[in-house]
């Protein structure tokens, strides 16, 4: 009994003892506890380790230097051969912490020596635990034997690399002598150029072992990535290349031409010449294009070069008449008709296949306006049937009084003349034949019609013969003015992205010339901007500049004024910085319309660039609060546009304007709500996402009629060629919605066209080659539209007499296909695979670039999102890009099944 009272009284000791901390007693549980947990952390084998790095240290602490070599010796092999699991500290470097300090005081007491140098790699090691901001890894380094940098293992070099880069920028920044460690030497550990070596060093460790990523962000960040294709090899070309390109948006200019001409280097090096000639094209320099296509000695691939610039227009001179048909052009009618018997789709579309009137809720059947119904129904006849040569309305018609031509009135007659230009795209031959009988005509409607037809007909194809050059040139002098009109833009839309000389002499006297109306003018600047689209050219930009400064305040206020300034930002169409001349000089000319010039220059600089400062001086521009009616603030829409067109090139940047436009749509002034739809048609041409669909759809029912109309045409933009079926039905609904309002019903009609554009088989969107190549024509001419759609009153809808701009989408267009060709260049059907394209950038491995794909035999057609790639080995493609033209050569190494039955 005694025991248990002392025993207990004991206990309270304890307790009383910790309550009031007079005695520092623990609870005899938790002390077994803790001794237990320090067990458990330790295990035996771990226990011996600690020890033995313990005795090693402490003989390095000792005075005999004998015993030095053999102790670091020891330590090297102990770090280098321990395993931990990918999260915690390896366990040397872990028990080594608590002698850090030690370590570096035996290293500064010890002469510089073999044994010195040896000391420092392991202090180089250790800091790798041991971050003090000192970049001691770095360090000392520099102070070691220099051993190979990948001996120590993985985790070092990326902890190396880490602060070599910090070091770098801390130096470039000018700040070194703050960062330099005072212990020891206070001078610097390294010269800039030391630090590169080693980079240098680095960088083949990293290639070596899957962390391209890696390689080429050191490079990068040292300012050294030229020095890159030397350690590429034909293992590690293809993920250095596409990790660098991608990188492109996110970079600031100069560097972002100094990556690609990094990456085309290293694709030269490798006679990736279908590679190196994209990436010469997105740099947009033709003596570049010309030095890959003479570098090439294989005639295959000098074939599938000459159908990648085809595609963007560039012309090369070459001796072989093969391939100079090639970059002309004059087969791409040909392929697309065979295309169009594969899918069965060559019978002709009237409109009311396309409106499907049956199904719209209207009660009235007569229609409201039928000139304008007529109208419409010309430009759906001509977007639906675009490139097939064969309607039901144009082709093959009727005696004169009774040909559909005659259904609709004075400009609806050019539109439907020109409409034949549009059905026989591409097809120059029988297309002049077609439409000449129009040139005799007594109306000058018809007449001008046919002349606009001709430029059509001609768009992204070359005719040896020029044939829109020899008719359309006489009448540019014409004293009829709808002649003039139809002859500038068909001249425009035939030689767009040809820079002809013998364009700009007969237009460049017309835009300077200012007893001319500013339509003819304004006319003449745009058709020279499209012909000479992305080349900077001095004479035309400073023409039009003059003209801009020497026309009077009322010409200038002319709605058509617009155009001129579209002409000069097409000049500088993804050039950048070369532009910054032309937008001084406009800053001096005080017009409101210099300002809206200015704003069109800028975009049309930085389109597809991805550029974040000129997205936010964009949105800048649309904060001010102008009087709408003096007519200052036009240049707001043209600003609103301008972010889609920067962004677009770049999926975030698109994601991120999206959500901008929803913020205008709701605090911004009428003239930015209005530019909202078209900014977000031309963000997702031909790419009809849900979620914008559900924005237009909503917007199409808005209260500002002009809001309502864009919405509806950006509809028609964001579904063009696809015969999307949930957009046909939206738009059979506003069909009916507006079945009393001509001018929205007009564009909703439009809009129908446009969805059925090619019954389904080509494309507005301006981006191809796996959207890494934007085509400066395509974009020309979507650019152009929108500039019409700005001010649709004056241009499209109502009294307007200008809808003939809608033709400007037609040199946008192209077919969207995947047409396998063999060696001879005839139509090769193989099995291919399409799906949703995977974005591989940086991924480990050899992953997947397609999902959820299905196996189609060539030819395909291929959505916005969409890639292809061959589902047998028994081909090998020239290109390595699967869309447009792809040229197959028969693999060596392929064995049938047959055959490998056989061989069994």
């Amino acid at each position: 009994m005694a025991k248990e009272v002392a025993d207990t009284n004991k206990d309270k000791d304890v307790v009383m003892a910790d309550s009031t901390g007079a005695k520092a007693a623990k609870d005899p549980k938790d002390a077994k506890k803790d001794k237990k947990d320090v067990e458990d952390e330790l295990s035996e084998e771990d226990a011996k380790l600690k020890d033995e790095l313990d005795m090693l240290v402490t003989r390095l602490k000792e005075s005999n230097a004998t015993l030095y070599k053999s102790a670091l010796e020891s330590l090297r092999t102990l770090i280098r051969t321990s395993t931990s699991s990918m999260t915690s500290v390896p366990k040397p470097l872990k028990f080594l912490r608590p002698h850090y300090a030690d370590i570096h005081a035996i290293y500064a007491s010890w002469k510089d020596g073999e044994n010195r140098a040896f000391l420092a790699d392991i202090i180089s090691v250790l800091a790798m635990s041991y971050d003090d901001g000192k970049r001691d890894s770095l360090r000392f380094r520099f102070y070691g034997a220099k051993e190979d940098v990948g001996s120590w293992g993985h985790e070092y070099v990326r902890h190396l690399t880490a602060e070599l880069i910090l070091e770098y920028n801390a130096r470039t920044a000018g700040s070194e002598d703050d960062l330099q460690p005072a212990d020891p030497p206070a001078k610097p550990f390294a010269t800039t150029e030391e630090l590169i070596r080693l980079a240098l060093d680095i960088v083949p460790f990293c290639l070596k072992h899957n962390a391209e990523a890696d390689a080429c962000d050191l490079l990068l960040e040292l300012e050294s990535l030229d020095k890159l294709p030397q350690f590429v090899d034909k293992d590690t070309y293809a993920r250095v290349c596409l990790y660098i390109v991608s990188m492109v948006p996110y970079v600031a200019p100069p560097d972002d031409a100094s990556i690609l001409k990094t990456a085309r280097a290293i694709y030269r090096a490798q006679n990736q010449y279908t590679q190196s000639i994209l990436i010469s094209l997105r740099i947009n320099d033709l003596a570049l294009v010309k030095e890959d296509y003479d570098s090439c000695t294989d005639p295959l691939v000098q074939k599938q070069l000459a159908f990648i610039c085809a595609r963007q227009q560039v012309f090369i001179e070459t001796g072989s008449e093969e391939i100079t048909e090639i970059l002309n052009n004059t087969k791409l009618t040909e392929n697309f008709m065979a295309l169009a018997r594969d899918l069965d789709v060559v019978e002709a579309k009237t409109p009311e296949d396309i409106y499907k009137s049956h199904l719209e809720n209207t009660r009235t059947g007569a229609n409201v306006d039928s000139a304008r119904h007529n109208l419409a129904s010309t430009f759906v006849n001509a977007f639906v049937n675009i490139g097939f040569g064969s309607d039901k309305l144009m082709m093959n018609a009727e005696e004169e009084g009774n040909s559909w031509i005659y259904k609709n009135k004075d400009t609806g007659m050019l539109s439907a003349a020109a409409s034949l230009g549009a059905i026989l795209l591409w097809d120059v031959e029988v297309g002049l034949t077609e439409i000449d009988k129009f040139l005799y005509s007594t109306d000058d409607h018809i007449k001008a019609g046919a002349l606009l037809a001709i430029g059509l007909v001609s768009s992204g194809v070359r005719h040896e013969s020029d044939p829109a050059l020899g008719l359309l040139s006489e009448y540019v002098s014409s004293t009829t003015s709808i002649l003039r009109v139809a002859a500038i833009i068909g001249l425009g839309i035939a030689y767009a992205g040809s820079a002809r000389q013998e364009v700009q002499d007969l237009l460049l006297p017309l835009v300077s010339d200012t007893g001319l109306t500013m339509e003819l003018s304004s006319l003449a600047a745009l058709s020279l901007g499209l012909v000479y689209v992305g080349t900077s050219d001095g004479e035309i930009a400073s023409t039009i500049l003059q003209t801009l400064m020497e026309r009077d305040d009322e010409a200038l206020k002319n709605t058509y004024g617009r155009f001129m300034g579209v002409g000069l930002g097409l000049l500088f169409l993804g050039k950048q910085e070369a532009s910054e001349a032309t937008l001084e000089t406009l800053k001096v000319i005080e017009n409101p319309l210099a300002k809206m010039v200015g704003v069109i220059v800028e975009i049309c600089s930085y389109i597809g660039t991805g550029n974040v400062l000129k997205i936010q001086s964009m949105l800048h521009l649309c904060n001010d609060h102008l009087d709408a009616t003096k007519g200052e603030d036009g240049y707001q829409a043209f600003a609103v546009i301008g972010i889609a067109l920067i962004a677009m090139g770049e999926d975030v940047g698109a994601e991120m304007a999206i959500r901008s436009f929803n913020h205008l749509m709701h605090y911004g002034e009428p003239v930015i709500r209005r530019a909202v739809p078209l900014a977000l048609g031309i963000l997702c041409a031909s790419n009809p996402l849900v979620n914008i669909l559900d924005i237009l759809s909503k917007y199409s029912h808005d209260n500002d009629a002009e809001v309502a109309l864009n919405a509806v045409f950006a509809m028609g933009l964001v579904g063009a060629g696809t015969n999307n079926a949930r957009l046909a039905q939206l738009l059979r609904q506003l069909a009916a919605y507006y079945h009393k309002n001509p001018n929205v019903l007009f564009v909703v009609r439009i809009a129908q066209g446009l969805v059925h554009m090619g019954k389904g088989t080509v494309t507005l969107n301006p981006f191809h080659s796996n959207k890494m190549l934007l085509s400066p024509v395509s974009a020309a001419g979507l650019i152009t539209v929108l500039t019409a759609f700005t001010d649709a009153k004056s241009f499209i809808v109502e009294k307007a007499s200008a809808q003939y701009l809608l033709y400007f989408l037609i040199p946008a267009t192209y077919p969207r296909f995947l047409m396998t060709l063999d060696e001879s260049l005839k139509p090769l059907p193989v099995t291919v695979r399409v799906g949703q394209a995977v974005d591989t950038v940086g991924q480990a491995g050899r992953p997947k670039t397609i999902t959820g794909f299905q196996t189609h035999s060539t030819p395909v057609l291929l959505a916005y999102s969409e890639r292809a790639e061959l589902a047998t080995e028994e081909y090998i493609a020239v290109a390595t890009t699967l869309e447009g033209f792809v040229i197959l050569k028969k693999n060596p190494d392929w064995m049938d099944e047959d055959k490998k039955d056989g061989a069994k």
